[in-house]
């Protein structure tokens, strides 16, 4: 590569890649989280129980998760510029088939299949943010992609109350999935794999660049021996399973909760669903922007990470368990989007460890991450399930359990190196 000129500033192209980033994570919380405030009148008009509702809350998760690593693997293989623009076109057109269910089981089959076609997409925006970006800029990114899918989550009750005076559920989900569709359109044409062969790039850019990082992978050549025997990445796995286990209340009984437990008609309902997704949002920024510059305050990259994690953790239990013991409802969402916030503080830490650790093959080190976060968001909503059916609709049991999830999460980072890299030639 040649030098670049003293007197030549960096151009930023790779802003655009994190700009298509941060707009494909608000797009797929969106898609995920329609299902959760359709609930109500899915139920109504496919007449299925409450069990059965959490069967199909699961149903995404359970194939995501299995297909994370494959995926990932892939976006190491062949690039995410194939993967990614794949894995958009089969979710959305399984989006707008959410709405042509008539019975539970096409309701089922239709999920797994988007939650298939949903895999990777995470671990595909992590090598991406890998091969564009220079580590100092990562955590800022990853704030601002998982802030945007908080957001998303955030927003989607009230897009769909909005969208239900014109359109009805089936017809929304229609319209979510021609969104990814311009998407997946517009990155194929932008997006390169190796920033070196994009045009908007120059060679200062490049000089900030990791190119290393965007090299394809092969299948041989990937430490699964150090992955397996790793307590760093079984532990990173495992905090992750516990972070998303918490998570998926919000995006899929919450809004029912709402409803049920506290008696709120949907515009009520959905001006509340949206607050502790938002205040997450808030959280995953605010630690995009705290984490590059604790590490001159605790001395380590490694302290910082692991200081983080413990207050993430620790305080969404505490604030979870503060949650049910309010009895007003806006007072009550408000303990709950401080706990939202909390959690969201282990995000970018997760991304950026990951990536540390995985070095070229953050793709498929990150896919294994995700999909254990995934086996959980798969658990909780059929646990839940379970729980209120057992209890006769106690929710406050549910809480309990996801606080002690949350402090297992904590305990977690007690056993993670977040710093040394897993891959011996990076």
């Amino acid at each position: 590569m040649a030098a670049p000129s003293p007197n030549k500033q960096p151009t930023h192209a790779r802003y655009g890649a994190v700009s298509f980033g941060v707009a494909l994570s608000f797009i797929t919380y969106i898609d995920r989280v329609a299902i959760s405030q359709a609930a109500p009148a899915i139920v109504k008009e496919l007449r299925l129980t409450t069990l059965q509702m959490g069967y199909v809350f699961s149903a995404f998760g359970l194939t995501y998760a299995l297909l994370e690593i494959p995926s990932g693997w892939l976006c190491d293989r062949i690039g995410p510029r194939k993967v990614l623009t794949r894995i958009v076109l089969w979710w959305s057109f399984f989006t707008a088939a959410t709405g042509w269910a008539w019975n539970l089981p096409s309701l089922l089959v239709t999920r797994l299949l988007f939650g298939a076609g949903e895999a990777g997409c995470f671990p595909g925006l992590a090598k991406m943010f890998s091969s564009w970006l220079p580590p100092s800029e990562r955590p800022m990114a990853e704030g601002f992609k998982a802030t945007a899918a908080r957001w998303g989550a955030a927003f989607t009750p009230y897009l769909i109350v909005s969208l239900y005076r014109y359109f009805s559920w089936r017809q929304t989900f229609a319209l979510f999935g021609a969104i990814g569709v311009v998407w997946a359109a517009a990155f194929y044409w932008w997006y390169r794999d190796n920033p070196a062969e994009h045009a908007g790039v120059n060679q200062a850019e490049l000089a900030l660049i990791p190119l290393k990082s965007a090299t394809h992978a092969t299948f041989a050549g990937t430490p699964w021996r150090r992955f397996l025997g790793s307590r760093s990445a079984w532990a990173l796995c495992v905090q992750w399973f516990c972070h998303y286990y918490g998570f998926y209340f919000y995006i899929t009984w919450l809004p029912t909760y709402l409803l049920q437990a506290r008696g709120l008609n949907l515009q009520q309902g959905a001006l509340l669903a949206g607050m502790p997704m938002l205040s997450a949002g808030f959280g995953s920024l605010f630690c995009g922007w705290l984490a590059p510059r604790m590490p001159a305050w605790t001395g380590s990259v490694a302290r910082t990470r692991r200081l983080l994690a413990y207050v993430a953790y620790g305080g969404a239990s505490a604030m979870l368990l503060l949650f049910t013991s309010i009895h007003d409802p806006f007072w009550a969402m408000g303990a709950m989007s401080l706990s939202t916030f909390a959690a969201e503080l282990s995000g970018p830490i997760s991304w950026v460890t990951v990536m540390d650790l995985g070095g070229r093959y953050v793709g498929t080190l990150s896919a294994a991450m995700n999909m254990m976060g995934h086996f959980g968001g798969s658990v909780a909503p059929t646990l839940i399930g379970y729980i209120l059916v057992s209890t006769g609709y106690n929710w406050t049991m549910a809480f309990y359990c996801s606080a002690a999830i949350y402090s297992a999460g904590a305990v977690c980072w007690m056993l993670i190196d977040p710093v040394t890299s897993l891959d011996t030639e990076k």
